[in-house]
């Protein structure tokens, strides 16, 4: 089960309400309100209802591999053969450099390589014959073991002749630049014609992964919990990517890592959903509410959030009974935007005030009207009130 989330409640109201109830003295709460006026509120009543386990979070579009492609070696960009903000395969062949250089230097290597082939090959033929001069004592041991140094030496150089070719091939395979990931590219930052160096720190493009995407958000780690939780269950948490302005779902993904701390300066954890973009609607660096769904609450006794109110010693809400108000304590289960679950204090069908509040005393007279101060009517189901109700 989540915590509570208390709602942000202006300072001020909060302590005057809740000090209202707990100090106003005695003898006053007694005469029933004797003398004093009605004061209108708005009133629903607490019903059982199904309540969706959902936690709202402003969340950032990120890409899952993002790479800015980097000469690697120097020379001239001669070619560039994409167009910008296309989508590329990976391996696609983007740019080439001029490689006459690096060929050259291939050549030699492998040229290099040859001629020291060809004397291990004149060294081991020489051992074969001393080995054989050797058997009849007609060399000297020194000769045997000077033959059999030179044929090892002939065979490290060709070992390295090999690792020269091998170095200068991949330096020719720097001149063509292709693609490590599927994904759209960006805007070109060299044009062709210019000198690019190895160590320069600006790339010529950037590849992004569009398809699959992630967006990554932070919530209180109060409900980190219930996040490994669900995590843990076959498949795992839905979270919706939802419009900032229109709030139009745009993907629907599931939660696909959680960070191994928690941030201590704010108290949460950092989340990571993945989302299928095959529509591409998410777009890297893009702001969306990440809406995630964790279970929910069946046959709850739910009350608006607004009738639940922060107090010296705990929630508490203000019951009408006979026309009067009654501060009562109760226990919540779960709260949201909307909506409390009330664990204990409240009861299905008690009249709960959720407008009116702050002028409200013990025993306060009460006369119900509608949102926004029309008069008395009988209270309602448990919705929230309409806009422009004060409080």
């Amino acid at each position: 089960m989540i915590k509570p989330v208390p709602l942000a409640i202006t300072a001020g109201v909060v302590v005057v309400a809740a000090a209202a109830f707990f100090l106003w003295p005695k003898d006053k709460a007694d005469d029933k309100g004797k003398g004093r006026p009605p004061v209108p509120v708005v009133t629903v009543r607490a019903e059982a209802r199904t309540v969706a386990h959902d936690l709202k979070a402003v969340g950032t579009v990120t890409s899952l591999n993002a790479v800015t492609l980097r000469p690697q070696v120097d020379g001239v960009l001669t070619q560039v053969l994409f167009e910008e903000g296309a989508f590329v395969q990976k391996g696609q062949l983007l740019a080439v450099i001029d490689d006459r250089t690096y060929k050259a230097a291939l050549q030699s290597a492998q040229a290099q390589l040859a001629t020291n082939k060809s004397r291990l090959l004149v060294a081991e033929t020489d051992l074969k014959r001393y080995q054989s001069l050797a058997e009849i004592n007609a060399i000297p041991q020194q000769t045997l073991d000077q033959q059999k140094a030179a044929v090892e030496q002939a065979k490290a150089a060709v070992q390295m002749d090999e690792a020269a070719v091998e170095s200068a091939r991949v330096q020719l395979s720097f001149t063509r630049i292709t693609s490590p990931v599927s994904g759209r590219i960006g805007i070109r930052r060299v044009d062709p014609g210019n000198l690019v160096s190895a160590s320069s720190t600006e790339g010529l493009a950037t590849v992004t992964q569009i398809n699959p995407i992630s967006v990554v958000f932070s919530v209180p780690q109060a409900v980190q919990g219930d996040l490994i939780d669900g995590m843990k269950r076959s498949g795992g948490i839905t979270v919706k990517a939802v419009d900032r302005e229109k709030g139009e779902v745009l993907a629907t993904g599931r939660i696909s890592a959680l960070d191994n701390v928690v941030q201590a300066g704010t108290g949460t954890v950092q989340i990571r959903a993945t989302f299928d973009n095959a529509g591409e609607k998410l777009w890297p660096g893009q702001f969306v509410i990440a809406d995630l769904s964790m279970g929910e609450s069946t046959n709850a006794l739910t009350l608006p959030a607004v009738a639940v109110r922060p107090g010296l010693e705990g929630p508490f809400v203000i019951k009408v009974v006979a026309d009067k108000a009654r501060m009562t304590p109760v226990e919540t289960a779960y709260q949201n935007d909307d909506y409390v679950v009330v664990a204990k204090g409240v009861s299905a069908g008690d009249e709960v005030v959720i407008d009116g509040h702050s002028r409200l005393q013990p025993d306060s007279p009460v006369r119900r009207v509608k949102p926004g101060g029309a008069e008395d009517v009988k209270p309602s189901g448990s919705q929230a009130p309409a806009a422009g109700g004060k409080q």
